[in-house]
């Protein structure tokens, strides 16, 4: 057992031996100063040096459409939505929440990568300050300018979200990417109602919404075990990142850029740059619904 292990380091000292001996291979002027503009933007939620202990599956990753391994067993995932379970929008500080009644299974999703269903708790975007970035996940390296989440809990086997947070299995998130486009007439809706919680702390009612409308009709979608992307950045997600994004217009997104970080009173700081930088795989798989055969 010994002699196995110092033969695993000795190989490990050369693979990282070689791995000193590569260069660094420059970044372009262009994408270096976008990389550091992502970076000086960033909320100070996600400026600070983040982790978990012994953290190996945090999340936002990078997924690379060719090395994402299909799965011929994940299933399609079942979303039955009821618009009447939606309550509110509520601007937390670092992002809009539009939040849904939990308290029985009206809205959930099943099937996909899920052994039980799952609850619909909220669903919230991450956005940026242009539209050069402001996703979370990436495509082999490229930025969509916001992402939606839809945050879902596994009341099968936990009593409260709360719970399921803690747990790896708790949650299952359905992350969207947003494309510029055309206009989309389901989120204008909830564009339409974001002047009234621009502060920090705002709180208004919004009901009869389906969410359904945003997510894309291809049933394509990439998973992994991965982790919340905010404190308590528990390793407790589920992701299922769905293939195809959804476009919407300038408009549109030039209207979260008006959300505030801040509280009525005090020195306005525009909601734009509200995600986490990318994580590393470490030894995780991202599998694939479909065959990855071609990027897009």
């Amino acid at each position: 057992m010994n002699g196995l292990k110092v033969t695993a380091l000795g190989r490990l000292s050369k693979q990282l031996k070689t791995l000193r001996t590569v260069p660094a291979r420059p970044c372009s002027l262009a994408a270096c100063s976008r990389k550091n503009a992502r970076k000086a933007a960033l909320h100070p939620l996600w400026q600070s040096p983040l982790t978990i202990p012994g953290g190996t599956r945090q999340s936002p990753i990078n997924i690379q459409w060719r090395d994402s391994v299909y799965d011929p067993f994940l299933k399609p995932l079942k979303i039955s939505y009821d618009p009447t379970t939606c309550l509110h929008i509520w601007n937390n500080g670092y992002s809009f929440l539009v939040e849904f009644d939990d308290s029985a299974d009206r809205s959930t999703i099943v099937g996909g990568p899920l052994e039980n269903q799952y609850r619909l708790k909220q669903f919230h975007f991450h956005w940026g300050a242009i539209n050069d970035w402001g996703s979370e996940h990436t495509v082999d390296s490229k930025f969509y300018p916001a992402e939606l989440h839809l945050v879902h809990w596994n009341a099968v086997e936990y009593p409260s979200f709360e719970e399921a947070v803690m747990e790896g299995n708790g949650l299952a998130v359905i992350g969207v990417f947003l494309k510029l486009g055309a206009r989309h007439e389901g989120l204008q809706t909830l564009v339409d109602a974001l002047p009234a919680v621009r502060h920090k702390d705002a709180v208004i009612e919004f009901d009869d919404f389906d969410p359904s409308c945003l997510i894309p009709p291809c049933p394509d979608y990439w998973t992994y075990a991965g982790s919340l992307t905010t404190p308590p950045l528990t390793e407790s997600v589920t992701w299922i990142i769905k293939k195809k994004p959804i476009e919407v217009d300038e408009d549109q997104l030039e209207a979260f850029r008006t959300l505030l970080f801040t509280s009525d009173g005090e020195e306005e700081r525009r909601m734009v740059d509200n995600f986490r930088p990318l994580q590393p795989l470490m030894n995780r798989t991202v599998r694939s619904s479909f065959r990855p055969l071609l990027s897009p």
